[in-house]
């Protein structure tokens, strides 16, 4: 064989081993990228099935007839809390997809819920032009959680105001019943709720994380001590609520209040460098895991167990056992592959789910997409 023979072998040969090196990179670009496939999938079907383009409003159900009638009014729009679940899921959409550009538009759409009421300003729970309803504690502390992380991200001192508005407003929750802790609705005294005081603690640690102002962690850590008091369970789980009245304990065990105990005890390891918080977070892991991730299904709603999976994804810093994501997406994937429908939402046994629901399944979605680019997953 001449030479250029020769040359012209070898750049053939090393033609077809480039194009296989790179269909074999593509094959394994497919299937690391299974879950942001099915993240975009599923922004594009809200998109698509719950946001009234003629209002900007989103729709709370899809079935007109689910959807709900309080104070004379029908509620065919969201509630508030539905929007906090996109307002975290499109900013877990940005870590993925930096040129997505998402949250901006979501907190546009929060702007109507806007109610500058003393004695504080705060978020109500419906547009406050067509049905002033109650607010929700909760319901600003999750605005909070989430604006405090996308200041951290990209450093926007809008996201900061806003974060210190939310907090401002939670600490009007605040008295001496019971020894401390937070309401979980304004003007009702009956019950202090983990679902208030969990995220409570994170919006007042991620204040300190920004600030350095020591009396949001001397807050953090009041809420934090008594919630464990009051309302942890002796598997290390959290209850529902205890009434104010009487001391009775709400004995219902909900993923999302587990999901902020957890990571609250991440970001005060991360803090203080006390290993007892550390701990105190893989107990929490390890009794979370058994109980709500034995099986193959989510014990409860899509967007509780998202709040879940913060914890988890926080905790993988500090602890690299990937058991706990492990079990949950075991149930993650039975959700996938059972409960979706023809339209790319996801039903349950009554049904399509409201849009909190899908706004808990897209964050889970996200946080995936990124761990299975950052991790190997389990198949």
């Amino acid at each position: 064989m001449n030479k250029r023979k020769r040359f012209l072998v070898l750049i053939a040969l090393g033609a077809g081993l480039f194009s296989g090196f790179s269909q074999a990179k593509k094959i394994a670009a497919s299937e690391n990228d299974f879950y942001k496939t099915e993240m975009n999938n599923l922004h594009s079907a809200i998109e698509s099935n719950f946001h009234d383009n003629a209002s900007g409003y989103y729709f709370v159900d899809l079935d007109p007839a689910k959807r709900e009638t309080k104070f004379g009014h029908k509620r065919e729009y969201s509630w508030l809390w539905a929007l906090c679940a996109m307002f975290e899921a499109t900013n877990e959409i940005e870590k993925v997809d930096k040129k997505s550009h998402l949250v901006d538009n979501i907190f546009k759409s929060m702007q109507p819920y806007y109610d500058p009421a003393p004695p504080k300003p705060g978020y109500g729970e419906y547009i406050v032009k067509l049905s002033k309803g109650q607010r929700y504690y909760d319901d600003n502390q999750w605005i909070g959680i989430t604006a405090l992380d996308i200041y951290e991200r990209n450093g926007k001192k809008s996201y900061l105001d806003l974060g210190k508005s939310m907090y401002d407003f939670m600490m009007t929750a605040s008295d001496n019943a019971l020894g401390g802790g937070l309401y979980w609705r304004e003007n009702d005294f009956e019950t202090k709720n983990t679902c208030s005081n969990g995220p409570g603690i994170l919006v007042a640690l991620k204040m300190y994380k920004a600030l350095k102002d020591k009396k949001y962690l001397d807050n953090a850590l009041r809420i934090y001590n008594w919630t464990n008091e009051k309302l942890q369970t002796p598997a290390g789980l959290f209850y529902d609520n205890i009434k104010v009245k009487d001391g009775t304990i709400g004995e219902a065990i909900f993923s999302y209040n587990t999901g902020t105990m957890l990571q609250s005890n991440v970001y005060l390891y991360e803090i203080t460098g006390d290993k007892k918080y550390l701990e105190r977070a893989v107990k929490i892991a390890d009794s979370s895991l058994s109980y709500f991730y034995g099986g193959d299904k989510f014990r409860d709603g899509y967007w509780f167990n998202a709040v879940l999976l913060r914890g988890y994804q926080h905790l993988l810093k500090h602890n690299k056992d990937l058991k706990y994501i492990s079990g949950f997406k075991k149930c993650l994937d039975h959700a996938l592959k059972e409960n979706k429908n023809e339209k790319g939402l996801f039903a349950a046994h009554d049904g399509v789910y409201n849009l909190v629901e899908h706004g808990g399944m897209l964050e889970i979605l996200a946080r995936f997409a990124y761990l299975e680019d950052h991790y190997k997953l389990a198949k």
